[in-house]
């Protein structure tokens, strides 16, 4: 069973198990902080609601035998506790079938919230962290050297997440075949972080530099994942230093560190940490599980393979309901123009010419022109970012926008938890509306006399000044 395992990765093994344990730990954290405005049982979009409109084979989930707020709570807090024991070590410290069943809890208890988190959890790096999860627990322990098929399935995803992400690029947005893209990008992101403004204000050349850079790590580099070492480590490497920059320029939550995550797990620990940790030989039970999970991945992989070499690329799709084998990509098409939604209230009975309004503040996404974006990532504000996609067409707010409408106008308490700032701290508003704006960085000039980072220029009505329904309306 020599040919089974490779220790020479047995430290690349524990820092990408660590390092996926601590991202389970914040995915699961952000789910328990804000699941009861988004998808609770008084929420923008309740859960027990979706459960009955959609059969149990399409969104397989625990919550199919029962649904509270309480026993979600208690998944997400319990797969958090699980994740922070996992990233201290935990999975080391027990036998391999007891550390296996604890990667598998990890991912039937975020695969069970992903399915019933609807709109609020359509994002790419939902299934990815899923993926990753499973496949995570057949990487073993430090009882048994890692697998090298476990191995060869962690690159094939990283190849599918970096080389789909490079060609949804080159076949999309023109900006990218002529390396402009960078011009708008770091503006436009649906998350600018507190460097983003920065990275906005490089030259023009270096921009162009980096698109051509992110081309050849995101259509080349990937290649050098199935070379020898330590070519295929030097390979990693650079996609890591492509997510850290990433990183450094904006707020994707937990996206670039995931990919940061796969590429460590390519890389030969041994050229840093030496060869002198020994494993015992894996059990034949545990090989037959590990080829037989390979074999149905790679089966599994023929469709997210073909989308690859489509001209009609699909980004970021799930072919089944567990998120096992999915097709990725980001920013096929980068927007020009910034548009924010600023959702303003006012206490006065009847709105008029003369009315004040007042303005709610997100946590993330910019709505004060003097506030400088703050850096959230790996964390995810699922609230922000569905307000940026509502921004690019109403389309992307049918279902929950009016909801939460409904929710600022009686002061819900979770859902202000969701935000920065309320304006009406004593007794909710009377009204609410939202208005479109366009925003845009400031020059270095505007921003040293006015010492604002954005100017913003009114767009349009996006809501009317609404209240809540009263019995005579009826």
């Amino acid at each position: 069973m020599e040919w089974f395992t490779a220790p020479d990765y047995w430290l690349s093994r524990i820092v990408f198990q660590r390092g996926l344990a601590v991202l389970y730990f914040v995915a699961f954290l952000a789910a328990a902080l804000q699941f009861r405005a988004l998808i609770g049982e008084r929420g923008m979009l309740p859960v027990p609601e979706f459960l009955r409109r959609t059969p149990a084979r399409a969104t397989p989930t625990l919550f199919r035998l029962r649904y509270s707020d309480r026993l979600f709570a208690a998944v997400a807090w319990g797969g958090a506790a699980v994740a922070l024991a996992l990233a201290a070590g935990a999975g080391d410290a027990v036998p391999l079938t007891a550390s296996m069943l604890l990667w598998a809890v990890l991912w039937v208890l975020y695969l069970s919230i992903v399915n019933v988190g609807q709109t609020w959890y359509s994002f790419g790096w939902e299934s990815l962290l899923l993926e990753t999860g499973f496949l995570a627990v057949f990487l073993g322990n430090d009882d048994v050297g890692p697998p090298v098929l476990v191995l060869f399935l962690l690159r094939w995803l990283l190849f599918r997440v970096e080389f789909g992400a490079g060609l949804i690029k080159i076949r999309g947005d023109t900006c990218w075949r002529n390396l402009t893209c960078l011009y708008y990008h770091h503006e436009t992101q649906p998350m600018p972080g507190p460097l983003s403004w920065f990275f906005h204000h490089l030259p023009r050349p270096l921009h162009r530099v980096e698109a051509g850079a992110n081309h050849v790590v995101q259509l080349l580099v990937p290649v050098l994942l199935f070379t020898p070492q330590p070519v295929a480590t030097v390979g990693a490497g650079l996609m890591v230093a492509t997510q850290l920059w990433l990183v450094l320029s904006g707020n994707f939550a937990w996206l670039n560190w995931l990919t940061i995550v796969l590429a460590l797990s390519a890389m030969d620990g041994s050229l840093l940490a030496g060869d002198g940790h020994v494993q015992p030989q894996a059990p034949v039970w545990y090989a037959v599980v590990v080829c037989a999970v390979t074999a149905f991945v790679l089966v599994r992989s023929y469709r997210p393979a073909r989308n690859l070499l489509s001209r009609r690329q699909a980004m970021n799709r799930s072919y089944d309901p567990f998120h096992l084998v999915n097709t990725y990509g980001a920013f096929g098409t980068v927007g020009r123009l910034r548009q924010e939604i600023v959702v303003e209230g006012t206490d006065e009975p009847v709105p008029h010419e003369g009315t004040v309004w007042r303005e709610y503040e997100f946590r993330g996404k910019p709505t004060g022109v003097r506030r400088v974006p703050r850096q959230f990532a790996p964390y995810h504000l699922r609230l922000d970012w569905l307000m940026w996609f509502a921004a690019l067409s109403p389309a992307y707010a049918e279902g929950w926008f009016g909801g939460f409408v409904e929710r600022l106008l009686v002061n819900d308490r979770d859902t202000l938890r969701l935000l920065r700032h309320n304006p009406f701290p004593d007794a909710p508003p009377t009204h609410v509306r939202a208005r479109l704006y366009l925003y845009r960085y400031t020059t270095w000039r505007e921003l040293r006399a006015t010492g604002a980072w954005w100017h913003r220029t009114y767009v349009r009505e996006f809501l009317p000044a609404s209240r809540l329904r009263t019995p005579a309306d009826r």
